[in-house]
């Protein structure tokens, strides 16, 4: 069968819906513009954003992201343009009280610290744009910034339980600040049968892009999954086209060797960080026969989850779907020996 895609009206990708402050101050700044970035640090209390949250804010006070949801982003503006007029950082603090709390959104009172760096200048533009292609490749980066010294670095290791929990912070000594930067979360999907229709929405609302694939194309339709990526090339030319990288999810749902074990077995030649497969007990077995019989050692298959998803006494698809998006979160979240 000839390779066929059925993309989304528009790119909606999570990342470039709701993370491109670092991509935009750049372009501003190179633009001549002008550009700073400002990051929640630390947060006490309500914060409707988490730490790492950014935003970035041109010369002209043009604005990308958030910091806060609404309630300070216009007092972070004019910090940030006095700070591009001096070219240096600014460490800024803002408190909301409990009364004034439901004003802005909050459930109660709460305090966040906000770093602001112009471009250029505190961050240097060959650091911003290093960081900017690393994100682009889909690889995690950890952005560390010694608020004492004013040192700036990029690590690509070294920081695997922020990058596993998507946590940013600061380190013991409460001065360096450590931005994670992870590629958006992605789920593959192969077999676009009535689990399918059930995980996808629900993985998109847990911060998910996923991606569909199904050779045959009466399952794999738009009408049946509206609005989202769907690939209807053989699985395991449609995985390689995807690629399966340490942020990636694959679910195997057809029920069939031919269509489940090709992508099977890109995937376990791959870091993707979970692999479920749909099946009985029974059926699990041939798969691990199969999969033996090709060459695959004991640890390789032992990273299958299958039968897929928690064992919550899942009925239904829709059932069974939360059985498997609370799987595939619990593995992305849980240290791992």
């Amino acid at each position: 069968m000839d390779a066929s895609t059925t993309e989304p009206a528009a790119d909606t990708t999570r990342a470039e819906r709701f993370d491109r402050a670092p991509e935009t101050a750049l372009a501003w700044h190179r633009e001549g513009k002008g550009a700073a970035l400002a990051t929640v640090v630390q947060t006490w209390g309500s914060a409707p954003r988490r730490v790492g949250s950014q935003l970035a804010i041109s010369g002209d006070a043009e604005i990308e992201g958030s910091v806060s949801g609404g309630c300070v982003e216009g007092a972070v503006i004019v910090e940030a343009l006095e700070a591009m007029e001096e070219g240096a950082s600014r460490e800024l603090e803002f408190g909301v009280s409990d009364d004034d709390a439901f004003a802005v959104g909050l459930a109660c009172g709460g305090t966040i610290r906000v770093l602001v760096e112009p471009v250029g200048a505190a961050l240097p533009e060959d650091m911003l744009a290093e960081l900017c292609e690393i994100r682009a490749e889909r690889t995690p980066a950890a952005y560390v910034v010694d608020l004492e010294s004013g040192v700036r670095r990029i690590d690509r290791d070294g920081h695997a339980d922020r990058f596993r929990m998507d946590r940013s912070g600061f380190e013991e000594d409460g001065r360096t600040f450590v931005a994670v930067h992870n590629p958006p979360l992605r789920l593959v999907v192969v077999g676009a049968v009535h689990i399918a229709q059930a995980l996808v929405p629900m993985a998109r609302i847990a911060g998910f892009d996923p991606v569909v694939i199904d050779p045959r194309e009466t399952f794999g339709s738009a009408a049946r999954f509206p609005g989202e990526r769907i690939l209807t090339d053989w699985p395991d030319d449609a995985v390689a086209e995807v690629g399966l990288d340490t942020r990636t999810a694959l679910v195997l749902l057809t029920h069939d060797p031919k269509l489940d074990d090709p992508a099977l077995m890109r995937a376990l030649r791959s870091d993707c960080f979970y692999i479920g497969a749909l099946g009985s007990t029974r059926t699990h077995a041939k798969r691990v026969e199969r999969l033996a019989e090709a060459g695959f050692s004991e640890a390789d298959i032992a990273r299958i989850h299958g039968p897929v998803g928690l064992d919550i006494g899942a009925s239904g698809p829709a059932e069974i779907a939360v059985s498997v998006l609370a799987q595939m979160v619990s593995v992305l979240r849980t240290v791992r020996s």
